[in-house]
């Protein structure tokens, strides 16, 4: 089932202009991979916090690529206005909705680009009729295109496996689905990290 582009416009951050710290040593040692970086976490574990520290260290010019559909979610929107005003000014933004292709396009000038995320990626195309074969198919694609972005590419999901087993067939769908998206992200990045209250720990 088609799934319709997004109307892509890049604004400036709210913040105050401020840089995060990271590590030196775990930039890009250098060739082209299609990920940087893959951040897992759990709801409130601070999984966007640690992208955005890692994505500051890149330089100013960060593109933050926003997944959310926050039309009529009052309280998703709440999140939303919070992330805004806590980036740097300097970064810009993309409301992509599902369309991960033609944010990537809009990447091409920025030293990084941080989606976050795909937990609502998967989402909105899963209940927007979208078999998991077409999702799976459709993000095989956006890796592949991501191999020849000259930004640098930072993901961000969900880890939905630790959980208990969801009690309705969509439930279940969906976490199976978002498992096997993250499983492709993670083969295709050249680190992997999971935020647990508020801690990174580099698992690959």
């Amino acid at each position: 089932r088609a799934i319709p582009r997004s109307r892509i416009g890049i604004f400036s951050g709210g913040g105050s202009g401020r840089r995060g710290e990271w590590a030196s040593d775990l930039r890009p040692p250098g060739g082209i991979v299609a990920v940087h970086a893959l951040i897992l976490g759990g709801a409130r574990s601070g999984k966007s916090a640690l992208a955005e520290r890692m994505a500051a260290d890149f330089g100013a010019r960060v593109l933050y690529v926003a997944t959310a559909n926050i039309s009529g979610d009052e309280d998703l929107a709440r999140r939303v206005r919070e992330h805004r005003e806590r980036r740097p000014a300097s970064w810009g933004t993309v409301e992509a909705g599902e369309d991960l292709a033609l944010a990537l396009k809009s990447a091409e000038d920025w030293d990084a680009a941080l989606v976050d995320s795909l937990t609502l990626w998967v989402s909105a195309r899963m209940f927007a009729g979208e078999s998991e074969e077409e999702t799976l198919r459709e993000f095989d694609g956006f890796l592949g295109a991501a191999e020849k972005s000259p930004a640098s590419l930072i993901l961000v999901s969900d880890e939905v496996g630790f959980g208990v087993v969801p009690e309705s067939a969509a439930g279940r769908r969906f976490r199976d689905r978002l498992g096997l998206v993250n499983q492709r992200a993670a083969t295709a990045a050249e680190q992997v990290h999971l935020s647990i209250a508020g801690v990174g720990v580099r698992v690959k």
